[in-house]
């Protein structure tokens, strides 16, 4: 089965399963359509379902296109850089390019300057936060469905490493969050609030991080 929009078409994916007793319809980042459903659904209702819900399934494609499209290339704090392949020992760079050689381990070199960058920008917003909370300690790993989290009995806030790659005032939009939840360990109202006292224009940025 095939979804067709702007001209390509996109694998249909179905998942069936017993146990699911809902049917939901995503859009993965290998640009797949993925219904999952009741063993017992039958492909003309699925079909159905894609003609009936085509223009929701057509702006998730347009997402994860854009989020493709936001992640290609090389990415370090809100700059893209074209990759050029060098012999070089160590990383270069120039205004639009960055030179390393295939060996070169470029996760290792994220944690390195992700390291003391987070720290600095944790420190700073833990100082400057407009409650007083617990002072946290600072883990770094790669996720792949969250920006942050903190563990409110331990206080220690870990953060995503991609965040390297996008700019500063997002590293600090996610610190907020999390140290607001030194505070507030939900998304009540009152969380929300002590997020916005302190950085007034964090909707825009949560809005802008979707598109990552």
């Amino acid at each position: 089965m095939k979804f067709k929009y702007n001209g390509n078409s996109y694998d249909v994916i179905i998942d069936k399963k017993i146990s699911n007793k809902n049917t939901y319809i995503r859009v993965n980042k290998a640009l797949e359509v993925k219904v999952t459903t009741n063993y017992f659904t039958t492909n003309r209702f699925i079909e159905s379902l894609i003609d009936d819900n085509y223009l929701k399934i057509a702006n998730m494609l347009e997402m994860q296109l854009k989020k493709k499209k936001n992640n290609d290339g090389f990415l370090y704090l809100g700059k893209k850089y074209d990759i050029v392949y060098m012999k070089n020992k160590d990383i270069e760079f120039g205004e639009n390019k960055v030179f390393f050689s295939k060996e070169f381990n470029v996760d290792n070199w994220y944690k390195k300057q992700a390291r003391n960058l987070f720290l600095e920008h944790l420190e700073s917003n833990y100082k400057k936060f407009s409650r007083k909370i617990p002072h946290p300690s600072l883990r770094i790993r790669k996720m792949t469905s969250r920006w942050g989290v903190c563990n409110i009995k331990s206080h220690v806030i870990t953060l995503n490493l991609e965040l390297i790659k996008r700019d500063e005032k997002y590293l600090d939009y996610v610190i907020i969050h999390e140290l607001s939840h030194l505070v507030y360990g939900d998304h009540s109202s009152n969380f929300w609030q002590l997020v916005k006292e302190n950085m007034p224009e964090y909707k825009k940025y949560r809005e802008e991080m979707k598109e990552f």
